[in-house]
């Protein structure tokens, strides 16, 4: 006998057992009060009785009230060879009657069947709702959605902006289609393919790109489905998925979101941790190791946080390889536009291309969701395509935020937002090597922007020199220095703007050696694994260095930002007319794009930038 059918018998047992109680509890002690054949007799002289029903085995009857104890106003005795209780019942007044007692099977269904049927159809209608396989025998199941060949309808030309990602994966579809190729000469595929990177780059699109091309079965689980409350379930889901695995042979087996299930055993100190996660982590390295690849049964996961993968995980015999699934670069971002949008209905005037160009460091995701936003604003103002306008205008909405229309500004503030978003706009035409203007606007957008300059990369940018950084920080402070420029003095509006300079500068300093005075030093770093990967040791910081350097760090910094800061001061100073032509012009129209702004700004412009190439020539 199985373990399955004991469990499924002593249930049963049980069910009979909680039944009886009920019966004797509820069916039979509820209404009648048993008492002594004595005081039945007593209470009939004492007129307490007003019925009395003669059946074959007891009497039953009704008192006219409750009795001085409190018990119910029904009884029942034991029936006894009493030749005058007729006597006495007509002398009482009591009313009675005989009455025949139901076939034994009668009371059987009534007492027993009826309420076990009813209780049983209760348990089915539960199981039911809860769904197959996920009843009181089914805990330790694994909960893995599992797609038949026939489901999976992703190919890899469907994954566009990965090629690199695809063809590392070509292998493992190769290995699934002629498993014959490798193994006749004793090679071993590798049992894990571990997919890296960012959210939204299309990791699990990939894993499902892989099972289709091959034709095999694909079972799909999140991390954070084996860990459960009840201890031992996890490993138990582990098991069992692996089981259905092997059965299923060839398959590929994924698991999203690994990090949820594999981070480093102690990692919340030398004791802390999650047992229940741990005994699951452990089941699953376990099970990696032990079965067997000529099956055909490739394990796949994806994280966007492999620092926190137990080394375990990773070591050769499991998770073998690592596929990076990063952002794509200017070429990808056109391909995964054709995809997302061969099924809109687009407008002759719109260029993949110049999208592809204006969307650098956006996963395919968010392409996928630029597309979408451009197709509802284009059916929200009733028209028969999508233009490039919708296209700028999402593209707008994700980056700066929804427009705040109903935003009533004092004519003071607009102006002070106007002059404040042309200092940057001026800054970033003017000093070389920042990235062109594609707008400009004093509509409030988002959480807290009253104004935007919404800048276009012209090329994906994996580097960044010196020059090119203090040319960042200059864009940035372009609007702070408009204002001391105009109004002479300064508003709260350079919050942001001044804590994202003020962090270019300190990485310059204790990040990058960009300082004469610290030289090829690094002061702070991104945080190590101790050993055998345990808890992640603090980056170096203002806590690891003494208090007279991180002094010198401050002034560096300060010297950074000051210059910075004079530099772009001088640039407004001498732009001062075309400056105010254009708050004017902007405190109008609200918006001016990138090519008005330059053709405002004139020759300055192309000199700044001939400048800027001929200095990184040199």
């Amino acid at each position: 006998m199985d373990n399955k059918t004991r469990f499924s018998i002593g249930y049963f047992l049980f069910i009979l057992v909680i039944m009886s109680l009920i019966h004797s509890l509820f069916f039979q002690g509820a209404r009648y009060k048993r008492v002594p054949y004595n005081e039945f007799r007593q209470l009939v002289k004492q007129g307490q009785v007003e019925r009395v029903d003669l059946l074959a085995d007891r009497l039953r009857g009704q008192l006219q009230a409750k009795d001085l104890t409190g018990r119910g106003k029904f009884f029942e005795t034991a029936k006894v060879d009493d030749p005058g209780l007729i006597k006495m019942l007509d002398e009482a007044g009591v009313t009675y009657s005989g009455a025949f007692a139901p076939p034994w099977i009668v009371q059987f269904f009534t007492s027993w069947i009826l309420p076990l049927g009813i209780l049983i159809s209760i348990y089915a209608l539960v199981l039911r709702k809860m769904g197959p396989g996920q009843g009181v025998m089914a805990f330790g199941r694994s909960k893995a959605k599992i797609f038949a060949q026939t489901d999976v309808d992703v190919r890899f030309d469907d994954v566009a902006g990965v090629d690199e990602a695809k063809e590392e994966l070509a292998e493992v579809v190769d290995f699934l289609r002629n498993p014959e190729r490798y193994q006749r000469l004793g090679g071993k595929i590798p049992r894990g393919v571990l997919l890296v990177g960012p959210p939204g780059c299309g990791k699990t699109l990939m894993a499902k790109a892989v099972a289709g091309e091959a034709g095999v079965n694909f079972f799909s689980i999140s991390g954070s489905e084996f860990v459960e409350m009840f201890v031992g379930l996890g490993a138990a889901r582990v098991r069992d998925l692996f089981e259905q695995a092997m059965e299923k042979a060839p398959c590929i087996v994924f698991i999203d979101e690994l990090d949820a299930l594999g981070k480093s055993r102690g990692m919340g100190g030398i004791t802390g941790g999650h047992d229940e996660r741990e005994q699951t982590l452990n089941q699953l390295l376990v099970e990696m190791d032990g079965f067997d690849t000529r099956r055909g049964v490739i394990i796949m996961a994806a994280t966007n946080r492999p620092e926190i993968l137990d080394a375990a995980l990773l070591r050769p015999g499991r998770f073998d390889r690592q596929v990076l699934v990063d952002r794509p670069d200017l070429i990808g971002r056109k391909h995964i536009l054709k995809v997302h949008t061969k099924n809109l209905v687009l407008n002759p005037d719109v260029n993949i291309d110049r999208i592809g160009e204006m969307t650098p460091g956006l996963t395919g995701a968010d392409l996928a969701n630029l597309a979408n936003e451009a197709a509802l604003l284009a059916a929200r103002n009733n028209k028969d395509a999508v233009g490039m306008a919708e296209f700028e205008e999402a593209f707008e909405r994700l980056a700066a935020g929804l427009e705040k229309k109903s935003r009533v500004m004092t004519p003071e503030e607009r102006r002070r937002v106007a002059y404040h978003e042309l200092g940057h706009a001026i800054a970033a035409e003017l000093v070389g090597t920042a990235d062109p203007v594609q707008k400009v606007s004093i509509i409030p957008r988002g959480i807290g922007a009253l104004g935007y300059t919404l800048q276009r990369p012209t090329e994906d940018r994996y580097l960044l020199s010196k020059s090119e950084l203090e040319d960042r920080i200059c864009v940035l402070l372009g609007g702070r220095a408009s204002e001391v420029l105009v109004f002479e003095e300064v508003s709260t509006g350079a919050q942001n703007d001044l804590q994202r300079a003020t962090d270019i500068a300190t990485s310059m300093v204790t990040e990058y050696g960009m300082t004469d005075r610290f030289g090829p030093r690094a002061l702070r770093s991104e945080p190590r694994p101790l050993f055998l990967s345990g808890n992640m040791r603090a980056p170096l910081g203002p806590d690891s260095i003494s208090g007279d350097t991180q002094r010198e760090v401050d002034q560096e910094v300060g010297k950074i930002l000051d210059a910075a800061n004079k530099r772009v001061a001088e640039i407004l100073g001498r732009h001062r007319k075309d400056m105010d032509a254009l708050a004017k012009r902007l405190l109008e129209q609200e918006t001016i794009s990138g090519d008005d702004l330059r053709s405002a700004l004139g020759d300055a412009v192309r000199d700044s930038r001939v400048a800027a190439s001929r200095s990184r020539e040199i």
